[in-house]
């Protein structure tokens, strides 16, 4: 053994470091000194990159079998109940890789779900860097572009859902027909586009490039730009200083391989997923046909807030204008969503401007520390959660034994009435979680233990809080942005509702100053509940 020893070290004198040696030398000399803190959000983020290497592999994998054409054909393969039946070269390809191919239900399936946990995945780290206000100045454009790969991953997974040309995809198309018909002027003009003629015309051709080109590049390039800001800007911490001198990682290796670790066992439990639970079964739906539609058909989950959307407006809602009929029960759903998604992307800036915080921010709040941000959070992902329920108004009905009618009108009040109530309820839950952190900051925390006192008098002992924990509850208070007035010294319109809205988000904070000194609560509304 030494002798061996003797001759791996002569041998790397002569010839030097071998090739991962001078990599991991390079590595640690530019990125090895930088830190970053790992936030549970950034787990999402490894789990979305993930999804992607696998959706990558697999579908590569997939492409030398699968036939992107609308081209009708006899069917001649294992699947007995479907011989002789014409079907198109895309719905027999998909066949052939789930039967007749060595592990290509295996790839099929795996694909599928790294398609699903994908946009679950970054579903997760959306609503964990909104609660945590990691969109704040520097990190206004990562929100931004966040924002815009998860569309275009839901394009990339509709796309791809429309591609194995069963009866499931064939109903979905048939519905994105209607909506794109329903709209004035140039829905007509943009089913011919889509379609390449009459339904179902080439939809499948055109697709096939969208998912496999357009909306891949498009992810690739957004998800790029933003690490190299994330890069160049750092990573936001905890506001406690200690906690963020302790739980920094190096770049390279601690972070890197930590983030490997988790994308392995990602990938492992998508191949598992993908070899044990049977998705997508489309020898069961059969082929798709222009006058055929399945019952209880529903799209995949990511994209059910759209089809729920449609269920919950009004039915027979138009109108004649200008010789048009205008669909509002189309319209009013699509320009919903549209407003739902802007706002998401504009709210760092919405928030800038109503609190006037221009400032740079590397410290991640705590959720319970902003009630109103919060509560709009929980607002937003329960809406967003209605419509995505309405989607499956159908199979609720069916499986409880209940009206269709009363689900959707159930729906169509939790969607007006939800949002808000959540939004003062997660606000309240915030409020007393602050009040607690405040108890702690001057008490310490309750041990259980009751004495009596010499007065008589009975008291619980309280442990002090330990480091760090006091600089993690500590809280500064909100100091809201002075009114501008205009050239008569009266405040614009425009400022008097931003200070009204500025009043209303700083209603509930509750100020947990250093320790030792004394607790307050800002109080911006009558109600004395806060």
């Amino acid at each position: 053994m030494r002798k061996l020893l003797t001759r791996q070290s002569s041998a790397t004198r002569r010839h030097g470091p071998g090739p991962l040696a001078r990599l991991d030398r390079r590595l640690r000399a530019s990125v090895g000194q930088r830190r970053v803190h790992l936030h549970w959000a950034n787990l999402f983020g490894v789990v979305s990159v993930a999804c992607l290497l696998v959706l990558a592999v697999t579908g590569v994998l997939l492409m030398f079998t699968y036939v992107p054409s609308s081209e009708l054909v006899a069917y001649d393969g294992p699947h007995e109940p479907l011989v002789g039946s014409r079907v198109s070269r895309a719905f027999d390809s998909t066949m052939e890789i789930s039967l007749e191919q060595a592990g290509g239900m295996l790839v099929r399936q795996t694909h599928h779900w790294a398609a699903l946990v994908l946009p679950a995945a970054m579903i997760a780290q959306i609503l964990a860097v909104f609660l945590t206000g990691g969109f704040r100045r520097p990190r206004r454009a990562g929100w931004v572009l966040l924002i815009l790969a998860f569309i275009a991953v839901l394009v990339a997974g509709w796309s791809g859902y429309a591609l194995p040309d069963d009866m499931l995809s064939g109903t979905g198309l048939r519905i994105v027909e209607g909506v794109v018909l329903g709209i004035p002027v140039i829905g007509t003009w943009l089913v011919s586009w889509m379609f390449g003629g009459r339904f179902p015309g080439e939809i499948i051709e055109n697709l096939y490039p969208v998912h496999v080109a357009i909306a891949p590049v498009l992810i690739a390039v957004l998800l790029l730009v933003r690490a190299r800001l994330a890069y160049a800007r750092g990573s936001a911490g905890p506001a406690d200083p200690a906690a963020r001198a302790t739980l920094g990682l190096r770049l390279w290796p601690d972070a890197a391989l930590r983030a490997a670790g988790l994308t392995a066992i990602t990938g492992a439990v998508l191949v598992l997923l993908g070899a044990t639970s049977s998705i997508s079964p489309i020898g069961s739906y059969g082929p798709t046909a222009a006058g055929d539609v399945g019952a209880g058909s529903q799209p995949d989950w990511y994209i059910g807030f759209l089809d729920g959307a449609l269920r919950l407006v009004p039915v027979g809602w138009e109108a004649e204008w200008f010789g048009w009929t205008w669909t509002f029960a189309i319209l009013v759903p699509l320009a919903v969503v549209s407003v739902y998604f802007l706002l998401v992307v504009v709210y760092p800036h919405l928030e800038s401007w109503v609190t006037g915080d221009d400032a740079e921010h590397d410290t991640l709040d705590r959720p319970r520390n902003v009630p109103a941000r919060t509560g709009i959070g929980v607002a937003g992902a329960l809406f967003y959660g209605v419509l995505w329920g309405a989607a499956s108004a159908d199979v609720v009905a069916t499986a409880f034994s209940v009206s269709f009618e009363s689900v959707i009108t159930a729906l169509q009040v939790a969607l007006v009435a939800g949002p808000p109530l959540a939004f003062e309820v997660t606000r309240r839950i915030c409020v007393g979680l602050q009040h607690r952190d405040r108890e702690v900051a001057r008490h310490g925390h309750p041990t259980g233990r009751i004495v009596r006192l010499a007065t008589g008098g009975y008291v619980e002992l309280h442990r002090p809080a330990a480091e760090p924990e006091p600089a993690r509850l500590t809280v500064a208070p909100v100091r809201p942005r002075p009114t501008r007035p205009d050239g008569d010294g009266q405040p614009t319109r425009r400022e008097r509702f931003r200070r009204v809205l500025a009043r209303r988000f700083e209603t509930g904070h509750v100020v947990i100053e250093a320790a030792g000194a004394r607790a307050r609560t800002t109080r911006r509304a009558p109600n004395r509940t806060d």
